[in-house]
């Protein structure tokens, strides 16, 4: 209960200063695009690598990770079936897909494996999971979309390679397998600019409610109802059908992946919708109400299962 309540507020917090900086004009008008570039193209690019480039790569050969993965899959796929028949479009259906099943496994899913699991190391398989498996396939369709047909072959073929978040990911990756310690020299100035990732993030998504309608009011209220449903309650349901029913999990390893699982929409989503311009408000209106959802929600799943 602690950790669900802890790290709620300090993400709340820091959104909370991003919105008044919003309403009071302190960064100008451009001050989200500034600080979403900032994180997309520089501060995320190199929190990811220092966080994989020190990774236990072993941890993803588990059936917890396939719990997830199946787990996000179901949700993502309910999505993207929704939206192919609503057409809703690539972009912005990828987007919803990414708000369904893509869990705020950094900022917030580390105090919450701190103080409701009991160990960080239980986020890493669904975080490296997402950073190396769903994140590059993600902003690969986003980026092919954005480019249309006009691009050559060879191009969209080396478009993982020219996104900058994927690219931090694949090289952090790398470097984990290789064994090779990256000098102190040079990973501290890393990890120096990756630790502005997170709160470029939340300032970010503060100063966007500034001026925003109330969720649920506009043209993508279906699509975030969808999303929030999908995240807020059948992926933990799918994880805990699958991890008790098909995998066999009982006590803390069931706890461990229904929680994790649990967890609301991951807010750089938001940053990936403002960088490709498609989806901005249904990205920020789902994860403000996954987020709310969660409380709740990993209360109960904490009193249930723990």
């Amino acid at each position: 209960m602690q950790g669900v309540l802890s790290g709620f507020a300090v993400i709340a917090v820091v959104i909370g200063v991003g919105y008044l900086i919003g309403r009071r004009g302190h960064l100008g008008e451009g001050g989200r695009e500034v600080l979403t570039k900032l994180a997309f193209h520089v501060a995320s690019p190199a929190l990811l690598f220092t966080t994989l480039a020190q990774a236990d790569l072993s941890v993803i050969f588990s059936d917890r990770l396939l719990v997830t993965a199946l787990s996000t899959a179901a949700a993502a796929g309910v999505f993207v079936a929704v939206g192919a028949a609503r057409g809703w479009g690539v972009g912005r259906t990828t987007i919803g897909a990414l708000c369904s099943s893509y869990v705020n496994s950094g900022n917030l899913g580390i105090p919450i494996a701190v103080y409701v699991l009991g160990d960080a190391s239980l986020v890493a398989p669904v975080l490296l999971f997402q950073l190396v498996g769903v994140t590059p396939v993600a902003l690969t369709v986003l980026d092919l979309a954005s480019g249309g047909e006009k691009r050559p072959l060879w191009q969209r073929l080396l478009t993982p390679l020219r996104n900058p978040i994927a690219l931090g990911s694949l090289a952090g990756v790398a470097v984990s397998a290789s064994g090779v310690t990256v000098p102190g020299p040079l990973m501290d100035p890393l990890t120096l600019i990756g630790n502005m990732s997170v709160p470029a993030v939340l300032l970010a998504f503060g100063i966007s409610l500034r001026g925003s309608t109330l969720p649920l009011r506009g043209a993508e209220r279906a699509p975030v109802l969808l999303a929030v449903a999908l995240k807020a309650v059948v992926q933990p349901l799918v994880a805990w059908a699958l991890a008790a029913g098909v995998f066999g999990l009982h006590g803390a390893s069931l706890l461990d992946v229904v929680v994790t699982s649990a967890l609301p929409a991951a807010q750089n989503l938001f940053t990936y919708a403002s960088s490709y311009q498609v989806g901005e408000v249904l990205a920020r209106e789902a994860i403000l109400l996954s987020t709310v959802l969660a409380v709740p929600v990993l209360v109960v799943v904490a009193a249930v299962l723990g």
